[in-house]
């Protein structure tokens, strides 16, 4: 199994590190309970406000003496905190968070993280304040006390970052190592880029559920703040990817131009032409999210318009009970029924006089029946049997994907090469392999563009992707990469693949015909489509 997504786990340890010895340090003091903190959130809140405010005086670049921090805790304290401290006590109480919790009373801290490229346990340095003497008006000797990088870095991880702000910082590291010719990490940048912009298309469709469940459990705020925080990432990042994609090309294109026979390259070439691909690629995949954010941010607010709307008129329609507001008032009195037509007449009101429109009958019309019922369906706990019936429809569809692929890839395996031609000859009379190969129209054409679109496809890469993702969602949606990797894993005589080529025969001049066809319409289709090549390389 690979562990490199363990690399630098040491580093990460130094963070946790931080926040486990603040809390060894200061839980389980008596000394809090005698200035009236009784809670562990009190004090909490206390040791980070005191960091906070050596922080501010240290960037000032103004003295931070003992007396200024009881001072600080004096003011906070009367202000909000609220406690029963005298100016003095609250000095005590500054000596006690700087020399014991920040300091542990002068002794080095340390914490232990394993370093999974060494195999063992190292130790950690950690150290949030450090100290200097000073003199105040060049007479009083002092000792002024400020923040170490660690201190810092606590701090500012505090402050979470907004999500478009971390595209743009990714996307900033990404262009500084593009920049230095630095393609390994480069390709770790990219990644992170393309896994935020999935997680930023995620945070679309779960709140498109959500406000489909109840707009009144999703607020303006949010609303407005991921329109906005979509929006900034997407002007800020789509023309860049763009033009990162076109340098990554032109550097392919040199290092190729260098040798006609690529495998005359140095070994450093080689790798630097293998880094290029796979940015290639994750910038082409990353622009496609992108596209897919944009689609699902109209679809986000014209959902959530159209819940707000019919929220609204429903407020305005007055129900009442025909029982108690009509009948029993009739029969209490009798004469009422000289006005019954005042409630009654608008039940009968004449048909609105409808106007045939000459330009839409010349439009073409879309079917909007299926895209209905997506919009309509509402998650409940009664319509569990249906949601697990639309399940197994997606299951038995992504299986009729799964077979299509599989017999493409066994005829490609036989051969090494073979077109899309010669497939169709083999299966001529045959209809069972038929009705494998091309289910519906739909899904055979999907599979052929998404064949066409990745050209190459490398086997150890795709593993490696895999290991890297973590995913523990079901998916009902038909994923090439996914789906290819799931054959050659499975299937032992598709077990030696190691790249996949796909390219459109440009020489051919007949047509590749397939007749009767299904389509999830259930009409009978024929298919008359360009002649591909499929290659497999062992």
């Amino acid at each position: 199994m690979r562990v490199d997504f363990l690399k630098d786990f040491d580093v990460r340890m130094k963070k946790v590190g931080a926040y486990v010895l603040l809390c060894k340090n200061s839980m389980f003091k008596n000394v809090w309970k005698n200035y009236g903190f009784e809670e562990t959130h009190e004090y909490i809140n206390l040791i980070f406000a005191v960091m906070l405010y050596i922080m501010e005086e240290s960037l000032k670049d103004e003295y931070c003496t003992m007396d200024s921090i009881g001072s600080f805790i004096d003011d906070v304290n009367m202000k909000y905190f609220k406690k029963s401290l005298s100016y003095e006590e609250c000095k005590e109480l500054g000596e006690f968070i700087v020399n014991v919790v920040l300091c542990d009373e002068g002794r080095a801290m340390y914490f232990k993280g394993f370093d999974f490229k060494e195999g063992e346990y190292t130790d950690i340095y950690i150290s949030f304040v450090s100290n200097k003497i000073v003199y105040v008006d060049d007479v009083v000797k002092r000792t002024s006390y400020y923040l170490t990088d660690d201190g810092y870095s606590l701090l500012l991880s505090t402050l979470e970052i907004e999500s478009n702000m971390k595209l743009t910082i990714h996307e900033m590291i990404f262009k500084l190592h593009l920049e230095k010719a630095s393609y390994d990490k480069a390709v770790d940048d990219v990644k992170n880029i393309f896994n935020l912009l999935r997680i930023q298309l995620q945070k679309m469709h779960d709140a498109i559920r959500r406000i489909r469940q109840n707009a009144l459990n999703y607020s303006v705020e949010e609303y407005r703040q991921l329109l906005e925080g979509n929006m900034d990432s997407l002007n800020t990042t789509r023309k860049k990817f763009n033009e990162y994609r076109n340098m990554v090309n032109l550097k392919i294109q040199e290092i190729r131009e260098q040798d006609i026979n690529v495998k005359k390259l140095s070994g450093k070439e080689l790798e630097n032409l293998k880094f290029l691909g796979i940015i290639e690629q994750y910038l082409g995949r990353a622009i496609e999210e992108q596209q897919k954010i944009l689609n699902t941010h109209f679809d986000f607010k014209s959902v959530y318009s159209k819940e707000l709307e019919e929220m609204a008129s429903m407020s305005l329609i007055k129900r009442f009970n025909i029982g108690t507001d009509i009948y029993d008032k009739i029969m209490e009195d009798s004469s009422k029924l000289d006005t019954i037509d005042y409630i009654l007449r608008p039940l009968y009101r004449s048909p609105i006089t409808k106007i045939y429109n000459l330009n839409k009958c010349l439009q073409y019309q879309k079917t909007i029946k299926a895209k209905e019922l997506e919009e309509d369906e509402v998650v409940s706990f009664e319509e569990g049997h249906f949601i697990e019936e639309k399940r197994e429809k997606a299951r038995a569809k992504l299986a009729k994907y799964r077979s299509s692929l599989k017999v493409i890839l066994e005829f490609a395996s036989e051969k090494e090469e073979i077109s899309l031609k010669e497939i169709s000859e083999k299966i001529k009379n045959d209809s069972n392999s038929k009705e494998v190969l091309i289910p519906t129209v739909e899904i055979f054409r999907e599979i052929i563009i998404e064949l066409l679109k990745y050209k190459h496809i490398d086997i150890a890469e795709l593993k490696k992707e895999k290991e890297e993702t973590i995913s523990e969602k079901e998916k009902f949606e038909f994923e090439l990469n996914e789906t290819i990797l799931d054959l050659v894993c499975g299937q032992i005589e598709l077990s030696d693949i190691k790249n996949i080529y796909i390219s459109k025969i440009v020489d051919s001049v007949e047509k590749i015909k397939f007749y009767g066809l299904p389509s999830d319409k259930g009409i009978v289709k024929t298919v008359i489509c360009s002649d591909v090549c499929f290659k497999v390389e062992r």
